[in-house]
């Protein structure tokens, strides 16, 4: 079900994680971008992505797609990986996922040690399960994700050049839409077991 259903339902909470979602998002996009450009690609400076503007990272079909089906993307950073050496792709792949990690740590040690009021710990929960999601979501080695980058700049003569011919094709983002639709209990299951561990780490579950 996408966030859509909650503006009848439950306006704040439509507001809380659609600010969050989009703050997050954004931020991943810049940890892409600004990875790329210190590792000396200069594509998404030219491409104006070095920035926290949402509107620079933000896909209007991607937040159509969210708001109706629950899942959605932003608008992926433009590099150039013969500009960065042998392991550059896999450290601006990798930067998307850390940046949400570092955001739910943040979340998680504010829970921890700020008094809260209801709101407050509403949206630091939040914050704490999209980014979670985020995280290890976008670390799957599906195609089209950072996890598949990943993979791809490891064995990038086998299951690289492989992954990097099937994005090629014209199908493949209909294809990877439609497992990761299929794969939803899933994948849910996998992203609500690290929350889980990372609450309970922080004493909240």
């Amino acid at each position: 079900m996408g966030l859509i259903s909650l503006l009848t339902t439950n306006p704040l909470a439509f507001v809380i994680i659609a600010v969050a979602l989009i703050l997050s998002l954004t931020v991943h996009e810049f940890a892409h971008a600004f990875t790329a450009d210190r590792l000396g690609d200069p594509t998404p400076r030219r491409a104006g992505r070095v920035t926290l503007n949402p509107l620079a990272h933000l896909d209007p079909f991607g937040a159509i797609l969210l708001l109706i089906a629950g899942f959605g993307f932003a608008k992926p950073v433009p590099v150039n990986p013969n500009n960065m050496g042998r392991w550059g792709m896999l450290w601006v792949a990798a930067a998307g996922p850390i940046s949400n990690l570092l955001i739910a740590i943040l979340a998680a040690l504010l829970l921890k040690f700020l008094p809260l009021t209801q709101l407050t710990y509403l949206v630091l929960t939040t914050v704490l399960g999209i980014n979670v999601v985020l995280a290890v979501f976008n670390l799957l080695p599906i195609p089209l994700l950072d996890g598949s980058r990943i993979v791809a700049a490891i064995f990038p003569r086998t299951l690289g050049r492989a992954l990097m011919e099937f994005e090629m094709q014209p199908y493949s983002f209909i294809l990877v839409l439609v497992i990761i639709y299929l794969g939803r209990p899933v994948i849910s299951t996998i992203t609500g077991t690290v929350e889980g561990w990372v609450l309970a780490l922080i004493g909240l579950n």
